[in-house]
């Protein structure tokens, strides 16, 4: 099988099922395609910190599953290099939406922006990733 077939949206929603973390928050990948990935989370009180808005942890979750995916598009294994983000207002309703595309991408280094979006369509923060492309073809899942 070619490494480009294996990253449609199927493949890549096992693979990531393997992410313990990101599934134990609660977060499905729902988009992926072409250097681009959609995550959701619908918020539970388990999210919340002291002061009862979503949880920075959980926000920052959401936009490394969905540059993960995005950089895994390409039918390659890549890992976070560096990612900042920045939390610029709380978000309103029960689900928020992470959207990573693909900024630049060389034979090794891929840049990506991951906008969080709220239920009323507001960004709530911004996330930036820088990953690193391996040599190695994404993994046969026994299929």
């Amino acid at each position: 099988m070619m490494a480009s077939s294996r990253a449609n949206l199927e493949f890549l929603k096992r693979y990531f099922a393997r992410d313990v973390f990101a599934e134990s928050c609660g977060i499905e990948l729902v988009e992926a395609s072409n250097g681009t990935a959609t995550a959701v989370v619908r918020i539970e009180e388990r999210h919340l910190n002291g002061i009862g808005i979503v949880h920075g942890g959980l926000l920052f979750t959401l936009a490394d599953m969905a540059f993960a995916a995005a950089a895994h598009t390409r039918g390659h294994v890549s890992v976070s290099v560096s990612s900042t983000i920045s939390y610029i207002k709380a978000g309103r309703g029960k689900t928020l939406l992470a959207k990573a595309r693909e900024i630049a991408r060389n034979r090794r280094l891929a840049t990506y922006a991951v906008d969080l979006v709220d239920e009323t369509g507001e960004v709530i923060a911004a996330f930036q990733g820088l990953a690193y492309v391996k040599n190695d073809p994404l993994p046969d899942l026994g299929e």
